[in-house]
């Protein structure tokens, strides 16, 4: 929303963007948005407060109900897809899947929301001790650009089957579906701005940070940014949970069903444009099939249908900016530069149809010959850029897998599964895949090793990071007193 109180109105003006066709102006002003200010921000906090009185209160079973209602009201609405589409430029195809694992993730959570309980412990005398999981209250989400509404959902679900209420700033470049998932909650029984929306940058997200009756922060976005939001929670020492960047290596061994590790290095490298945190960019490839590789690489990367990210049989659409395309060409130039091949790709794009000229879009970009000392596979391009790396031994290769700062995910296709379980016990990475890539069902975490984040998002283990453990001592008989 425009200020706290006004999430209809943007929703007013986004919708009649739409309804007058104005994605057919690509590369135009879609809607203004004014930053919120720490005025905003602590109405919508003590808002948020507020709510969770009320939400913590209810029964796990109370709470489920209201969301699975949302995650109905999501099923059936194609028009948030379209949004999705609209302001980030991603196939609509892509943007229906998303949006579906947002509505997965909802009602995962909703299901979770009636398990959460403690543990009796029975002690000498009688006497016993309880503990109680608890919601943490406030919790600030602060989330990315290349998947606006499935991340709001992703944070938003498990917060709230804890019991707490969550303020949530989406990234300036996409404000809008959020704001559309904030009304959905509210449509479905929530208390009012138990989801509430603040739009702004840098200045907002951090008095979001700071804020006194904020109790955590989880984040998705780059490592600089994750390393500044850590530094601001520790002021008031609250958790974190942080989704950042990665560098992830996918290990193609010599016995790999070939078809398959194709499809798995596309899938690595494309979605989304290539702007997906946990794509595996470094593609290792056992010398001896190579050749065999990168010709049906380089084939089905030229195949790739760019254009209309509204149509259907689009596969790949417009980056997110300006100033971001030019930053994924500038990575291709300098590769080029290093001694790179360029292989196919890695050039601004201008679609057939008039009305898309002013888009943001390119060509997708195969680098052969790449070393491991090269800028494009040290660097998070964060575009349609795959480098493709030689190996020989598997020592070899996961000695190099692993020589990053980052740690998201890694990937490795084999037919050997005795190898492929070694491999992925020693890749440093915190979602691996065998033979397929960039696969996130919401019962499993998600999250990074090293400098990719701290904790993880789906899954049980996520109820941990948006609860609190209280424990209570109980005495039945009388105190034994020292003095």
């Amino acid at each position: 929303h425009l200020r706290s109180a006004q999430t209809l109105a943007l929703y007013v003006i986004v919708l009649g963007c739409y309804h007058h066709h104005m994605f057919h102006f690509v590369g135009k002003i879609l809607c203004h948005l004014e930053p919120c200010d720490a005025v905003d921000v602590d109405q919508a906090v003590k808002a948020a407060k507020l709510a969770f009185g009320h939400w913590s209160k209810m029964s796990g079973m109370e709470r489920a109900r209201i969301m699975i209602k949302a995650a109905h009201i999501i099923e059936v609405r194609e028009e948030i897809a379209q949004m999705e589409v609209i302001d980030n430029g991603k196939s609509i195809t892509e943007a229906r899947l998303d949006v579906d694992s947002a509505r997965l993730c909802i009602e995962y959570y909703a299901g979770l929301a009636n398990t959460l309980a403690g543990q009796h412990v029975q002690l000498p005398g009688g006497s016993f001790a309880y503990t109680r999981r608890e919601p943490l209250g406030v919790c600030a989400g602060i989330g990315a650009w290349n998947y606006p509404f499935q991340i709001a959902a992703w944070k938003s679900a498990p917060a709230l089957a804890c019991g707490n209420s969550m303020v949530f700033k989406p990234s300036p470049l996409t404000p809008v579906t959020a704001v559309m998932l904030a009304e959905i909650y509210a449509e479905a029984g929530a208390p009012e701005s138990l989801f509430s929306v603040v739009q702004g940058g840098q200045e907002t997200g951090s008095l979001l940070c700071h804020h006194p009756d904020v109790a955590k922060v989880s984040f998705t976005g780059s490592v600089p940014t994750g390393r500044k939001i850590m530094e601001m929670a520790s002021k008031g020492v609250k958790p974190v949970t942080l989704e950042l960047g990665g560098k992830s290596p996918l290990l193609i061994f010599q016995d790999s069903d070939l078809e398959n590790a194709v499809r798995g290095a596309l899938m690595a490298n494309f979605l989304s444009q290539g702007q997906v945190c946990s794509n595996g960019t470094r593609v290792f490839v056992h010398e001896n099939i190579l050749p065999q590789f990168l010709e049906e690489v380089v084939k089905r990367t030229q195949r790739i249908e760019i254009g209309d990210p509204l149509l259907d049989n689009t596969r790949m659409g417009a980056l997110v900016s300006q100033p971001h395309l030019d930053k994924v060409l500038s990575f291709v130039d300098q590769a080029k530069k290093e001694g790179a091949t360029v292989l196919c790709g890695g050039e601004p794009f201008v679609p057939t149809d008039p009305k898309l000229r002013g888009g943001y879009y390119m060509t997708p970009c195969v680098l052969g010959e790449c070393k491991d000392e090269m800028t494009c596979v040290r660097e998070e391009i964060f575009g349609p850029v795959m480098s493709v790396l030689s190996f020989e031994t598997e020592e070899e290769v996961l000695q190099r897998a692993n020589d990053t700062t980052m740690g998201l995910a890694a990937g490795v296709f084999t037919r050997d599964v005795k190898r492929a379980h070694r491999v992925v016990e020693n890749l440093k990475a915190g979602s691996c895949f065998i033979n397929n890539y960039n696969i996130t069902p919401v019962e499993v975490p998600f999250g990074g090793f090293k400098m990719s984040g701290i904790g993880r998002e789906n899954g049980q283990v996520t109820i941990e990071y948006y609860s609190q453990l209280k424990t209570v001592f109980v005495e039945m008989g009388d105190v034994d007193s020292l003095f």
